[in-house]
């Protein structure tokens, strides 16, 4: 594939925020990429509809994307495909859509493990409360990190984890690659490595965009330069 300039969207897990890309984002821009940082929703959303329509309000239609997606927001790439113009997709210690169909937003077992954290108002704790504080803590390289996540955390409803974003079909036919951080994601990273996509593994922990940003800045870099995308 030729090389393109592109501008890479990165897009936070529903339950967090930008906070949790900025450090790579700053790292990426220092590098020459044009970034999009997707900014947090004023409430939290009910249903995958909004969470969808939060990122198209936020990314250009006047662009070519590759969207960056973390987390949850992985499973938000084939209906963003859609609505706007996207040249390919990284996934980072993301979840990753099936080829068609829909994309549950919990698996079954996880959805048991959250319905026991549902408040009396059903809806859950911030994110960094559904773990230990000492396992929450080792996420993040400092206090000051963690407090600036935890001040984008929303509380989503339990019910938003019962649904499934749609998935059309032949989303994956432009050009994808997948970084995992550790083996948190290692189902999703076998499933990329049997596509063919480019893959690279780190060793981290889910938030290493903060612990460690300009390692997550240059691995992205390399895995889109082997999809042929360049600053």
């Amino acid at each position: 594939m030729a090389s393109v300039a592109v501008q890479l969207a990165l897009l936070p897990s529903p339950l967090l925020g930008p906070a949790v890309w900025a450090p790579v984002a700053a790292e990426l821009r220092r590098t020459g990429w044009s970034v999009v940082e997707c900014k947090s929703a004023a409430a939290a959303p009910d249903s995958w509809e909004d969470v969808l329509d939060g990122f198209v309000a936020e990314l250009p239609a006047s662009h070519e994307l590759v969207l960056v997606p973390h987390s949850n927001a992985g499973l938000y790439v084939p209906a963003l495909s859609r609505e706007r113009h996207v040249a390919a997709a990284l996934f980072v210690d993301a979840g990753l859509p099936p080829a068609d169909g829909a994309a549950p937003l919990a698996p079954a077992a996880f959805y048991d493990f959250l319905s026991g954290l549902a408040g009396g108002d059903d809806r859950l704790p911030p994110w960094t409360q559904w773990w230990d504080d000492a396992d929450a803590d080792g996420l993040f390289p400092g206090p000051a990190a963690r407090e600036r996540v935890e001040n984008e955390q929303l509380r989503l409803p339990l019910a938003y984890f019962r649904g499934s974003v749609p998935v059309p079909a032949g989303w994956d036919e432009r050009p994808c690659g997948y970084l995992a951080f550790g083996e948190t994601y290692a189902d999703e990273r076998q499933r990329a490595q049997a596509l063919g996509w480019p893959v690279q593994t780190l060793a981290g922990r889910h938030l290493h965009t903060l612990v460690k940003p300009r390692e997550v800045a240059a691995a992205i870099t390399q895995l889109l330069a082997s999809l042929g995308l360049d600053p």
